[in-house]
C-alpha cells in the first residue's frame, strides 16, 4: 500500500519550504543575488542545510522558486489595479501607477532581480522576472489597442521599451532618491509619461493619473 502524508505533513512540509523562500526572499532583498546561497539560507530559515536541499538541490533551483513567487506577487498587484479602472486606458494606467510605486517602495529587492548577476545559470531566472511583467503591460496595451483607445503599435514591443524606461525612471541609478513625501509625484510623473510615450494626448494622459491617483488612494 503506497504512503499517504497526512493534512498535518502536507502542511509542515508546505510551511518550511515557505520558510525558505521567504528566507531567499528577504536575502536576496538586502544583500543581492549573490548573497543568496544555500548555507546563509538554512541558517536565516532556521532548518538544516540538509532539509534546504530536499527541496531545492542547488542555489539556482532555489532562485529560480523565489523569482517565480516574486513574479506571482508583482503580477497579481498588477492585475488587482488594473481590475479596480473602469476601462482599458484607465487599467493601463493603473498597472502602470502601481508597478511604480511598488518598485520605489521595494528598490533594493527590484534591483537585484533586475541586474545581470555573476552567475550565468541565473540568467533565466531573473529574465522570468522581466518576461512575466512585459506580458502583464503587453495585455493591457493589448486590451486598449482593441478598444481603439491607442495608435496601433506593436504591442509586444511597446511593453518592453514601457518597463525598461519605468525601471530607470524608478530605480535606476539617475532616479531620484526614495522619499516617501515625494513618491506619489514621481509615480505621477511616470505614469504620465508612459501614456504620452504610448500616444495618448497630454490632456487624456493627465485625467488618467488623477484617477489612477484616486484610485490608489481608496484602495485599502
Amino acid at each position: 500500500m503506497a504512503y499517504r502524508q497526512t493534512d498535518k505533513v502536507v502542511r509542515k512540509l508546505a510551511a518550511r519550504r515557505e520558510a525558505i523562500l521567504a528566507a531567499a526572499s528577504d536575502t536576496l532583498a538586502e544583500k543581492g543575488i549573490a548573497a543568496v546561497q544555500i548555507a546563509p539560507i538554512a541558517e536565516r530559515a532556521g532548518i538544516a542545510c540538509g532539509t534546504v536541499y530536499r527541496y531545492f538541490p542547488s542555489k539556482t533551483e532555489l532562485v529560480t522558486a523565489v523569482v517565480a513567487a516574486l513574479c506571482e506577487q508583482e503580477v497579481t498587484a498588477l492585475a488587482a489595479a488594473s481590475a479596480s479602472a473602469p476601462g482599458p486606458l484607465s487599467a493601463l494606467a493603473a498597472a502602470v501607477g502601481a508597478f511604480a510605486r511598488r518598485a520605489i517602495a521595494r528598490r533594493p529587492l527590484v534591483l537585484a532581480l533586475t541586474a545581470r548577476p555573476v552567475e550565468p545559470e541565473l540568467d533565466g531566472a531573473l529574465i522570468s522576472f522581466r518576461r512575466a511583467l512585459v506580458q502583464e503591460f503587453e495585455r493591457l496595451i493589448r486590451a486598449a489597442l482593441a478598444a481603439s483607445h491607442l495608435q496601433h503599435q506593436e504591442a509586444a514591443l511597446a511593453a518592453q521599451a514601457l518597463l525598461g524606461a519605468l525601471l530607470e525612471g524608478a530605480i535606476g541609478p539617475l532616479a531620484p532618491a526614495a522619499d516617501p513625501a515625494q513618491t506619489s509625484a514621481q509615480v505621477a510623473r511616470l505614469t504620465l509619461f508612459a501614456l504620452r510615450a504610448l500616444g495618448v494626448s497630454d490632456a487624456r494622459a493627465r485625467g488618467l493619473v488623477l484617477q489612477a491617483e484616486i484610485t490608489a488612494g481608496s484602495r485599502p
